[in-house]
This record gives C-alpha cells, structure tokens and sequence, in this order.
C-alpha cells in the first residue's frame, strides 16, 4: 500500500511544502518504508498587495496539490511569534484550508513540539537537530533547503510516524 504525505510549513512570504510516499506491506503493519517525493516553497514579493500575495499562494497550491496528488495533508499548527507575523501566517492558513476543502483532503496538524518530539525524541530540539532527523529517516546525504521545506518535510514524516 502506498500513501503519499504532503508537510506544509505556512507563512505568507514563504510557504514551506515537503511530501514523501509511504510504503507498507499489508501483511505486516509494521513493515514500512518512506521516501521523499519533492519538496521546496511557494513565495510571495512582500512588494505585492495582500490580495495578489494571497491568490499567489492559492494558483500556487491547487498546482501543486494536482502534481502531488496527496492522500494525506499534515501541517504546523499556528505558533504566536509576534502578532503581525501572526495575522499574516493565519491569512495564509486560510488559503491552505479552502484549497484542501476544494480538493477533497483530510489533514492534521501538529505543534512544533510535537514535531520535534516526533524526530528527536525532545519537544525542545534545536532547528538543527530536526533537519538532521529529516535527512537521517530520507536517507538524504544533505539537509533540505530552504529551512521552511526542511520544515515541511518534519511535518510530514511526523505525520507519518502517527498514523
């Protein structure tokens, strides 16, 4: 059986995306294997009006969610930096969840805790120690860039540890 997992890490200037295929014998549950399908990010000019910023990230995700065809869609929970930074990862929250209602998709989502919990065993894992896990479970010779597709990729391999 395969399952293709698609990470996302929201924001408004950059949105991190990373998806893997999962592979399990359905013989054995516990027999399974991942792979990274694609990962990399949508951006958006800060010069660029909200509205156009926001249609951007919702052209850009239909397309991408066509190429990628997930079956499941995990993503970072909402995490309060400061609250114009906030106000805008939330805009593009939104986006995300009318895109996956229109296409059908389930998701969950995760706290980064939760995601570093996941990778390295410790909710309060350094940035560093979290890529490294990504590339470890890959079976990657390198640490995905940009940070926010690294990120999107320990979405999606927490999601596949949880399910």
């Amino acid at each position: 059986m395969e399952k293709r997992i698609l990470g996302l890490d929201p924001g408004l200037a950059t949105l991190g995306f990373g998806a893997i295929i999962c592979h399990q014998k359905q013989a054995q549950q516990r027999d399974t294997s991942v792979n990274l399908l694609d990962f990399g990010v949508i951006t958006t000019s800060a010069d660029a009006e909200m509205g156009q910023r926001l249609r951007t990230l919702y052209e850009d995700l239909h397309t991408l969610m066509e190429e990628l065809q997930p079956d499941l869609v995990a993503i970072e929970k909402l995490f309060f930096y400061r609250m114009g930074n906030t106000i805008l990862v939330a805009q593009a929250r939104g986006v995300i969840m009318l895109v996956l209602a229109q296409h059908n998709l389930a998701y969950v989502e995760f706290t980064p805790a939760q995601i570093k919990q996941a990778l390295t065993g410790y909710g309060n894992a350094e940035k560093y120690e979290v890529q490294q896990a990504v590339a470890r479970e890959l079976d990657l010779d390198y640490i995905p860039h940009p940070d926010d597709a690294a990120d999107a990729l320990a979405v999606a391999l927490t999601a596949w540890f949880q399910y």
